[in-house]
């Protein structure tokens, strides 16, 4: 086990703004704590909570010089005193539970709290493992834990592009549903087809009630998950099903949502916001959730899709690219 201190090349920002405040950066990386690991790390995922901490538009504010990343594979190079399930040489990937104000995963050497590790399902690259968690788990704990999906349900989601767009779509599929995906992009279509949704919804050309209603034989979606909010939350309402559950995971659209109160009186319709705090704090559904995704994996069922690739040094163009929205998949950082 290495006690040492080690320079390293990492990732930090001095103050909030747009990409460009993204420097590349000698920084010193401590021997790990009793309770911690040392990773080399292979392949970093990128995440929207990460454009928003580094924008200063995140629930908690960056300390400067701030690390930030929730998401990485590679292979551990020490470990603590007091770890006992890894040891140096294993394969890991990185569960996103902890906070940034003292972890990150941007860089080719970084330190976590062992808690946070699982070991790579063997059928994975570095780049998929890279992918794994944070969606796989945020699509559990919305679909399994909160909504508790039974076969045939219909599930309408939007943001279906992104990375746990992605991840809804195979894991409805696994879990018996019918998967309904929503995206802006005629160019993505079959992408979004050939990776898991049984339907999608051109936002732009289609109404989207006409077509759920369709497909459901007139019922409507029974679970409504909305990365977006924005204009189109009222059309997502008029596509639900009686009694549906509607989840909030995200703010992708800056413009206020309209709430239609009507419909959703008329329709008993449930909606609550969603994070995976609970879920993560909590260790028995944590620990559920990753043995979920995990045989999920392992079965072939569950898949994560691999999207552009930039080097290290390259940050600020992938953060560029997160932005545009004009990906399919994860966007990973690659580390030599």
């Amino acid at each position: 086990m290495s006690t040492q201190a080690k320079e390293v090349q990492g990732i930090r920002f001095h103050q909030a703004g747009g990409p460009e405040v993204l420097k590349l950066e000698q920084v010193n990386v401590p021997a790990p704590g009793p309770y911690e690991v040392r990773l080399k790390v292979k392949a970093i995922g990128l995440n929207r909570v990460d454009s928003m901490f580094r924008s200063g538009y995140y629930s908690e504010q960056p300390i400067f010089p701030s690390m930030l990343g929730f998401e990485a594979s590679g292979i551990i190079e020490s470990v603590g005193a007091e770890v006992k399930d890894f040891v140096p040489g294993d394969l890991v990937s990185v569960i996103p539970a902890f906070s940034n104000h003292q972890y990150g995963t941007y860089g080719e050497l970084i330190l976590l709290p062992a808690y946070a590790i699982q070991k790579n399902p063997s059928n994975l690259s570095f780049d998929q493992a890279a992918a794994l968690w944070t969606s796989y788990i945020a699509a559990y704990g919305m679909l399994v834990d909160s909504a508790n999906i039974q076969p045939g349900q219909s599930v309408l989601f939007n943001a279906a592009s992104s990375n746990t767009g992605l991840a809804i779509a195979q894991m409805v599929n696994y879990l018996g549903g019918v998967s309904i995906a929503l995206t802006s992009s005629a160019s993505k279509k079959q992408a979004i087809l050939d990776s898991g949704a049984q339907h999608v919804v051109l936002t732009g050309e289609e109404d989207i009630a006409k077509e759920v209603l369709n497909i459901t034989g007139g019922k409507g979606a029974d679970i409504i998950l909305d990365a977006v909010g924005g204009k189109y939350f009222e059309h997502l309402i008029a596509a639900a099903a009686d009694r549906a559950q509607v989840f909030s995971y995200g703010a992708l659209s800056f413009e206020l949502a309209v709430w239609p109160a009507v419909p959703v009186l008329l329709k008993m319709l449930s909606i609550k916001g969603y994070n995976m705090g609970d879920l993560l704090m909590n260790d028995t559904k944590q620990k559920a959730a990753i043995a979920f995704v995990r045989a999920g994996v392992e079965s072939g069922k569950l898949l994560p899709v691999v999207g552009p690739k930039f080097p290290l040094n390259d940050v600020v163009n992938a953060h560029r690219s997160l932005e545009a929205n004009q990906h399919t998949g994860k966007i990973i950082l690659t580390v030599q």
